[in-house]
């Protein structure tokens, strides 16, 4: 049982780095550009000693004999996983630095532990209770493609954890940016305070628009920005406020707490509607656990009183 186990497990090993070694022979098909590159590349101005170090050992060299085979991976990848632009937009929206190759190159990592993970099991199944060939097979393809999609799972969790905190976030620093503003700051400079005496998601993003005006951005537009990086209903309606009273000369103060209300009044809905699904839900296991053995305690006396009486 081990032996077909074992050669089922190699051959599909076997066929995906053949795919991989024939998309990679394709993409080495050398182009008229690449042929004229070596006469049209510019001449070193500088020393090459003078560069920095090259990282040398075993690891090094590892990298360098997998990065086609990883390279050939991530192009697989992006062509059966997600779209390239929904990843980067959720990465931004998660707060991470990390470019969307990085991100595939981990979905790729996670595919191949995924499937070793899941011939190691069916080894174990196979050695222990002789389970069917072609449901080992069927497993380690699951264990693969698990692997492969638990990275876009995580990171879509990501960005709900992230906005969550953003948008508990949101009252408190627009009641603090209204009472800075009505003590006598600017829009810009209420920012800076309330960014350099809080901590959070949302400060680190006012933090990133403040970066924004401080380069030359108009504040409306840094404002605009933020409410484009995030996917916040509440923050772009923050964030178009605090544009709109800018522009128009509106009171600034009136229109933070305004939004701060609007904030709290959006998640006491959302409370109520979480709480009316939870109920709902909490009858499935009293109509069909409780009420069936509260039925049963009711009538199993009754029963035996009348077995005995017959």
């Amino acid at each position: 049982m081990i032996g077909p186990l074992v050669g089922a497990g190699i051959g599909l090993l076997g066929g995906l780095g053949l795919v991989l070694i024939v998309s990679r022979l394709r993409a080495r098909r050398i182009t008229l550009d690449q042929r004229l590159a070596p006469y049209l590349r510019p001449q070193r101005t500088a020393s090459a000693l003078l560069g920095e170090p090259v990282a040398r050992g075993p690891l090094t060299t590892l990298e360098r004999l997998a990065a086609p085979f990883m390279a050939d991976g991530v192009r697989l990848v992006g062509r059966v996983g997600s779209p390239t632009a929904d990843v980067r937009r959720r990465l931004v929206r998660a707060g991470r630095s990390e470019s969307v190759e990085q991100f595939r190159a981990g979905q790729v990592v996670g595919g191949v532990l995924g499937l070793a993970a899941g011939l190691t099991l069916a080894l174990a199944l196979a050695a222990t209770r002789h389970t069917a060939t072609p449901a080992l097979v069927v497993l380690v393809g699951i264990c693969g493609v698990t692997g492969l999609l638990a990275r876009d799972w995580l990171l879509t969790r990501q960005v709900r954890a992230r906005e969550a905190r953003m948008l508990a976030e949101l009252p408190t620093i627009a009641e603090l940016i209204a009472l800075a503003v009505t003590a006598g700051e600017g829009a810009t400079g209420a920012l800076e305070r309330v960014v350099r005496t809080s901590h959070g998601e949302l400060t680190a993003e006012l933090a990133r628009t403040l970066a924004d005006a401080r380069s030359g951005t108009p504040v409306t537009t840094a404002l605009d920005r933020l409410a484009s990086r995030t996917g916040l209903a509440p923050l772009a309606r923050f964030a178009e406020g605090v544009a709109v009273a800018l522009e128009r000369g509106t009171p600034l103060a009136d229109v933070l707490r305004a939004q701060a209300q609007d904030v709290r009044e959006e998640g006491r809905r959302s409370l109520m509607e979480s709480g009316g699904r939870r109920e709902v839900a909490m009858m499935i296991p009293v109509v069909f656990v409780i009420l069936p053995v509260t039925v049963v305690f009711a009538v199993f006396p009754s029963l035996v009183v009348l077995r005995v009486g017959l």
